[in-house]
């Protein structure tokens, strides 16, 4: 079983720049984190403040209940997959898997046992690949053989920062859907950093947004996603319609959001517009529609058998159940 991780008002300082805004979060034992946010919102850094590798200016890192604020990465009990996988060109695939039970001293035997189970687990057949080199790897193989390294030395806390951006979609996805069947099965605590909000919903138990060096909400991709807490997570976290709230009567400051599958042709909703469809992309499994109404464009993900056309004139709107109102 994997241990719990908190940070408590936790700074990180690079000069004068505050990288990290007094950071309060906590990772339950087994829980699977994704830290999202776009480039320069602090997300590495908070992993890194984690791992040990970036030196905390103040407030508390705790791992599995102990402080471990002062302590060098190899005594956290943590396992790190960085996003440019950091293996070794002159080793082959076994030594590089065998890296960390190495400098642990363990008898070559047991080492040999570990690769062999770690290779396993990721889908490498040990003795098709044990004596290959990296650069007779493909790219979603070396993936693995990284993931095999950080797997191998039994993590409770395995960290992972951007590690599949480099690769092809259809790879990515494999490997994604792999690493969450690995923390369901092993059990270790998995933080995983990613600007991809897809990926997010795909490997998090919970998600938490940043921006701009401070976590800007927490909570299941779903409650990101349904209920927003300010304008930034409604965009960041999923299309959105934001809406002035005055434009729908509300009679308070801010905005409504909505979102496209909430906004219906066609039908009588409470709140009710009419407009000229501007646009109408094929988005697989349904028919994204952008309307201009009321100086607004609105957008609408509709059935793939539903009649519209660009230049379409449409009544459209939404249910008051489907409204939240954020602030800026």
């Amino acid at each position: 079983m994997g241990l719990s991780v908190e940070l408590k008002d936790v700074a990180v300082k690079y000069g004068d720049f505050l990288a990290l805004k007094n950071i309060n979060l906590h990772v339950e034992a087994g829980e699977g984190l994704v830290l999202l946010g776009p480039s320069g919102s602090g997300k590495s850094t908070l992993l890194r403040a984690v791992a040990g590798l970036t030196p905390v200016a103040s407030g508390r890192v705790y791992i599995g209940g102990k402080d471990v604020t002062y302590l060098p990465p190899d005594r956290r009990k943590i396992s790190m997959l960085f996003q440019d996988l950091a293996l070794f060109p002159h080793l082959n695939v076994f030594e590089n898997v065998a890296f960390g039970l190495r400098l642990r001293h363990l008898p070559d035997e047991e080492v040999k046992k570990r690769v062999v189970w770690a290779l396993e687990l990721v889908r490498l057949d040990p003795a098709q690949f044990m004596s290959r080199r990296v650069h007779q790897l493909s790219g979603g193989q070396q993936q693995r053989v990284a993931l095999a390294r950080a797997l191998v030395v039994e993590p409770e806390v395995l960290l992972l920062d951007e590690p599949f951006s480099h690769i092809d979609l259809d790879i990515k996805n494999r490997l994604l859907e792999e690493l969450k069947i690995l923390h369901n099965k092993l059990g270790f605590t998995l933080i995983y950093v990613t600007h991809d909000r897809f990926e997010a919903v795909e490997i998090g138990d919970k998600v938490a947004l940043m921006k701009a060096g401070e976590i800007v909400q927490v909570g299941k991709p779903v409650e990101l996603y349904k209920r927003p807490k300010n304008r930034f997570v409604a965009e960041f976290f999923g299309e959105a319609n934001i809406i002035p709230a005055s434009l729908l009567g509300a009679g308070r400051g801010g905005y409504a959001v909505v979102r496209p599958e909430d906004v219906v042709i066609g039908n009588n909703p409470t709140y009710k517009f009419r407009g000229q469809v501007i646009d109408v992309t094929f988005l697989w499994h349904y028919l994204k529609v952008e309307i201009q109404s009321n100086g607004h464009i609105f957008k609408s993900y509709v059935d793939l058998e539903t009649p519209i056309s660009v230049g379409d004139v449409v009544d459209f709107g939404f249910d008051a159940k489907d409204v939240y109102f954020v602030e800026e």
